[in-house]
């Protein structure tokens, strides 16, 4: 005797899957941006990536290209919300809001964005793991799939010349970078980028397990290395911007739901 016969899959275009929105005005698309900043920095300030006042994340202006819009100085990242966001200008000039901005960092930030178009946003911290790379000099090695993901993206730069305050720093920077995702300034931190803040800060927090991931592996024994073709393909299939966005959507829908007041 049969049984009841399985029920019929449904349509894939039944199925929720969410692709990064379009925008009907740089209103909605500003608005849009500053949510998801707040959003990254209140994610940031989870995980512990914020030391005193050091620390940034900013997104590029959806009309005004060269002004970004970054967290207020001294404003814990666990606080902010999208009415305390600054909007400065390529000068590091406050044209909008109603704090101070750390120059220092603004300054990496501001050079990156005009060395790279491309780029919506620019994230950088103090993270453990990652500030513990960046005193070895090194960059991620293909050790795991994740890793993976950074392999012939990222840089190192090989200097440090104490805090980054003049524009002329912030251009070597910037040319470290070059067309990649991911930065290692030696003896500093780390600096990631992506066509929106979703990615930035996706590819920050991936660069910072598997900073950890490496650094511990390397306690325990000695890695083994993804031979360069399978690491490339993997780079591939996980290393853009959009499965960075994708990735990245679990962690905006917990921290607008846990934490709707970051909307305010």
């Amino acid at each position: 005797m049969h049984g009841p016969m399985s029920p019929a899959p449904l349509p894939t275009d039944r199925l929720r899957f969410a692709m990064p929105p379009t925008h009907e005005s740089a209103d909605d698309e500003r608005r849009h941006r500053k949510e998801r900043l707040a959003g990254a920095l209140r994610i940031f300030g989870r995980h512990g990536f914020e030391d005193g006042v050091s620390g940034h994340i900013t997104a590029r202006d959806p009309e005004y290209g060269d002004c970004f819009w970054v967290n207020p100085f001294g404003v814990p990242f666990k606080h902010v919300t999208v009415s305390d966001l600054v909007l400065v200008n390529a000068d590091g000039q406050v044209v909008e809001g109603r704090y101070h901005v750390n120059q220092a960092a603004f300054t990496v930030h501001a050079q990156v964005h005009a060395a790279r178009p491309d780029v919506v946003a620019v994230a950088h911290c103090h993270s453990v793991h990652g500030r513990a790379l960046a005193a070895l000099g090194e960059l991620i090695d293909p050790i795991t799939q994740e890793s993976c993901a950074f392999y012939e993206d990222m840089a190192l730069y090989d200097a440090y010349t104490g805090v980054a305050v003049d524009a002329e720093e912030g251009r070597r920077i910037a040319a470290a970078l070059g067309s990649r995702k991911a930065l290692v300034l030696r003896n500093h931190g780390p600096l990631t980028v992506g066509d929106s803040v979703d990615a930035a800060a996706w590819w920050f927090l991936s660069m910072e397990r598997s900073s950890q991931v490496q650094l511990t592996a390397r306690a325990a024994g000695r890695p083994v290395l993804i031979e360069h073709k399978a690491a490339v393909a993997t780079r591939e299939q996980l290393g853009g911007d959009l499965v960075a966005w994708i990735n990245y959507q679990p962690l905006w829908q917990d921290i607008s739901r846990s934490e709707p007041d970051l909307l305010s």
